[in-house]
């Protein structure tokens, strides 16, 4: 089995941003990589999973969350590289997104913190400019979400 760390291969992780009217619910980050920063709920796919039920898992395990109809949004590959040039960490992950259907965001798994954000408290949460291009996708998927 491949270490997430220095990995033989890449990892496919899945993202899931759920929508509750314009508000979008992200995370904050409690291991590397982007340990402490607020990003998009996600995690690895199990063997074995769809990509679908991978997405809705990582909902509710980091944030309690549940939604309806899933849209595919995007693809992103995350390479991280150490001081010596070597895969640290390689990911691609493939997200998607949804209308919130319920629960209240509570921090869960990998998280420290889940809440709902507005669009105008986005540019401060100094999001990776991923999550950023990613969650506009979404919002145009949805239909202005």
């Amino acid at each position: 089995m491949s270490a997430r760390e220095y990995p033989d291969r890449p990892w496919v992780g899945i993202g899931c941003l759920a929508f509750r009217g314009e508000e979008v619910l992200l995370v904050r980050r409690s291991r590397p990589p982007r340990a402490g920063e607020w990003s998009v709920p996600g995690g690895a796919q199990h063997l074995g999973e769809t990509a679908e039920a991978a997405a809705r898992r990582e909902l509710r395990e980091e944030a309690g969350i549940e939604v309806g109809p899933l849209e595919l949004v995007a693809c992103v590959d995350v390479l991280h590289r150490d001081e010596a040039g070597a895969v640290r960490f390689h990911y691609t992950i493939v997200d998607y997104a949804g209308r919130w259907l319920s629960g209240e965001p509570r921090a869960g798994d990998d998280a420290s913190e889940a809440r709902f954000f507005a669009p105008a408290e986005l540019p401060g949460l100094g999001l990776w400019e991923e999550a950023v291009r990613v969650i506009a996708s979404a919002r145009r998927r949805l239909g202005g979400a």
